[in-house]
């Protein structure tokens, strides 16, 4: 099975061989000149049928220098870099480099793997852009923040045969232990150079987000007028990167509008302390000392070629490297702050909308993702890998009291662990975050969605069985992601969902989206149709949420 954050849809074909059809636009090169930046060679992708062109698309295109060593911050590109010459433009008809990441069954990125993946993919609509520019739409791409690529995703339909008219910046940043290694020497080192110590993968994204504020005006888009929008960890990361944009001066920030798509915060990320121990596994299990000193640990890191460092990292027991409280891009009162509600006046003070919400059966797919035995402590013990011990140990007695199992549970490792996890990484902890974001004043910013529907075209990756599952409404924001959407099915999601969603990205005030109160959601139902739903999750949510907010900050 191929999970559907890495589905494999090639941006220079967009194939879709589902049902025996195929999409294809026709490519026409396409020469572009960048000013000062000079010229680059993208492609103009066409309907096959109509040959109407669909946009303008650039694959590949650099956003940023990669840097001196792994695990330091990569660079801005200076003033004076140029992409190409007229005559010899920079050829970005491609597509980005793919971080090195685990494999999954059927799908291996092993061929083509580069720690050089400072690059995005972007879409931009055919015809002179409106005197503002256009509105813009940068998407980071979900995998646990371990795996996936923008290569994946495919904006070509989603701006030819709707109205979308925005362009759309899909940027690659480092993933798994290239992305979110944090210890001591790694913060000595980086103070050496005056840089910042881990999270790396998420400075990759604010490179990318920067990028685009200072050259998107370029491709005839307005910086002025930015969404960031994310799927899973995806959207995990568009979280960070606003809480990030809120702390500095409302003159440097660069976002307007965030899509929190199927994801949300959980708890304030670890400490460094819990970091460096995973720090030192990876030593022992490459057979490095920890009695050298840190320059000699980093330069035997720093040496070891890029499939071996990853297999020893997936060996570890701990194999998730994720984000770390480092006082720089995540305060260690984020989640306080979220808590007295003063990331929702902020919110609230600078207009920032959000779009956010969920699929019906998150946890089908969840119970898939390196599920335990079919134990208790098995389950206890899986969680620990994601989460600090107070908080899973909480979990434990409020999902399972008295050792049993959680009702309508048949088994500990798919759906008592489906269960949590997808509550954990979805449905309670998003609605825990309307919770704090209302108690700061921000309900009337908040645009909150259900969905029930699938089209068929998720097939392709993901089993009928699994139902409406995390993933399946990719192929319905992307319009198909580069399968074919049947017609009806367009009839039903133009309205439903991307006709208001189009508003959103382009600011207008009014939506049309329905809800009257931020425990209602515009619900898209299996039969097709659009309704205005209280929200029958929301009074256990939030007893699990303030259960767990309960718990304290640190993972101990």
């Amino acid at each position: 099975m191929i999970y559907p954050f890495i589905i494999s849809l090639s941006t220079e074909t967009f194939n879709s061989d589902h049902n025996n059809n195929k999409m294809e636009p026709v490519r026409h090169p396409y020469r572009k000149s960048l000013a000062h930046r000079g010229f680059v060679q993208g492609v103009t992708l066409t309907n096959s049928t109509t040959h109407a062109p669909w946009c303008h698309y650039f694959g590949g295109l650099r956003y940023a220098l990669p840097p001196s060593e792994r695990w330091r911050k990569a660079q801005k590109l200076p003033p004076s870099y140029s992409y190409g010459s007229e005559h010899n433009p920079g050829q970005c008809d491609g597509m980005v480099g793919v971080c090195p990441q685990p494999n999954f069954p059927g799908l291996s990125f092993g061929v083509g793997w580069t720690e050089d993946c400072f690059q995005c993919n972007i879409w931009v609509p055919v015809g002179e852009p409106p005197q503002d520019g256009w509105p813009v739409l940068v998407f980071i791409h979900g995998g646990f923040l371990q795996s996936g690529t923008p290569n994946s995703f495919s904006a070509g339909a989603l701006l030819g045969e709707t109205a979308f008219n925005a362009i759309v910046v899909m940027p690659a940043y480092r993933l798994g232990v290239f992305g979110f290694l944090h210890s001591s020497e790694l913060e000595h080192d980086a103070a050496t150079v005056g840089e910042p110590v881990g999270n790396q993968g998420f400075w990759d994204q604010r490179l990318a987000l920067e990028w685009t504020r200072d050259n998107i005006a370029l491709f005839g888009g307005n910086p002025t007028q930015v969404t960031i929008s994310g799927y899973s960890a995806g959207a995990y990361s568009a979280f960070y990167q606003l809480s990030y944009d809120l702390h500095l001066p409302e003159a440097q920030s660069i976002l307007k509008q965030v899509c929190i798509w199927s994801s949300s915060p959980i708890a304030q990320p670890k400490s460094p302390e819990t970091a460096q121990t995973q720090f030192n596994q990876l030593l022992s299990a490459l057979n490095i000392p920890e009695t050298l000193p840190g320059p000699d640990k980093l330069a035997r890191l720093r040496a070891i070629p890029s499939s071996n460092l990853l297999s020893a990292a997936t060996s570890l027991e701990a194999n998730q490297f994720r984000p770390t409280t480092d006082t720089l891009f995540i305060h260690p009162s984020l989640f306080q702050s979220l808590d007295n509600g003063t990331i929702g006046r902020r919110i609230a003070s600078r207009h920032i909308r959000l779009l956010l919400g969920e699929c019906r059966n998150e946890a089908a797919l969840y119970a898939t993702w390196f599920p335990p035995r079919n134990t208790l402590f098995a389950l206890h013990k899986r969680l620990l890998t994601e989460y600090p011990t107070p908080l899973v140990d909480t979990l434990i007695s409020l999902y399972c009291p008295g050792g049993r199992l959680p009702a309508g549970c048949g088994d500990w490792n798919c759906d008592a662990f489906g269960r949590i996890y997808a509550d954990m990484q979805v449905h309670h902890m998003q609605r825990g975050l309307v919770h704090s974001l209302v108690a700061g004043g921000a309900a009337h910013l908040l645009f909150r969605y259900r969905i029930e529907y699938r089209l068929e075209c998720a097939e392709e990756t993901i089993p009928l069985e699994w139902g409406v599952t995390h993933g399946t409404d990719q192929y319905i924001w992307f319009w198909g992601n580069g399968a074919l959407v049947r017609p009806d099915e367009k009839r039903v999601i133009q309205p439903a969902l991307i006709d208001p969603w189009i508003r959103f990205v382009h600011g207008e005030a009014d939506l049309h989206w329905g809800t009257k109160s931020y425990r209602e959601m515009r619900t898209l139902r299996s039969d097709g149709s659009v309704e205005i739903c209280p929200d029958g999750l929301w009074d256990e949510a939030i007893r699990v949420w303030k259960a767990l907010r309960a718990v304290g900050e640190q993972d101990k």
